[in-house]
């Protein structure tokens, strides 16, 4: 009965260094497979950020020529009329400040 306690616990032994190997290779299986997945997802957003990089620039000039061309416009409008501009910028800056001072009385 000694003998078939020793077997089992050399049995046990093995059993549970197979269990420590296989534990120890799916741990590494599985540091490996992040590590992976972790580089592939660096790589996605690298290129998404981009891809926003290169839109903004384009909005971005787009944006700058819109404003470019606005400020032509209003420019040539205050050349022509410089009494109507002079008495609009008036106008805002009442109705401006007239909208502050009721916002201070409260």
């Amino acid at each position: 009965m000694a003998t078939n306690a020793s077997e089992y616990k050399d049995e046990a032994l093995a059993a549970a260094s197979s269990v420590a190997d296989s534990a120890a290779k799916l741990s590494g299986e599985a540091q490996r497979s992040f590590n992976d997945a972790a580089k592939r997802f660096e790589k996605v957003v690298a290129e998404g950020m981009e891809q926003i990089r290169a839109q903004s620039r384009t909005y971005a000039d787009n944006a700058g020529e819109h404003l470019d061309e606005a400020q032509r416009y209003v420019v040539e409008r205050v050349k022509e009329r410089p009494l109507v501009a002079a008495g609009a910028a008036l106008g805002v800056g009442l109705l401006v400040g007239i909208l502050l001072a009721s916002g201070r009385n409260r």
